[in-house]
């Protein structure tokens, strides 16, 4: 599910336009609307806005664990 929703956390610099996109995604692909009808877009972004605000807080609250370094290529 949502397969094309990119990862956020390996980027160097995530904009809100990243969150708010991936949130998008993930929205449609909830509620099956591509877009939504009038009727529904209030609670569509609303949705939107709520998710994009907790992946934001996901985002900055994750602590990630730093890569293990690679052994240098010995020069004989």
């Amino acid at each position: 599910m949502c397969r094309s929703i990119k990862t956020l956390r390996a980027e160097p610099e995530v904009t809100s336009e990243d969150v708010r996109a991936a949130a998008l995604q993930y929205v449609r692909k909830i509620s099956g609307y591509r877009k939504p009808s009038a009727v529904n877009q209030e609670v569509f972004d609303r949705a939107v806005a709520e998710i994009a605000n907790a992946t934001d807080r996901l985002l900055e609250d994750l602590v990630s664990r730093p890569r293990p370094q690679k052994d240098p290529v010995p020069t004989s």
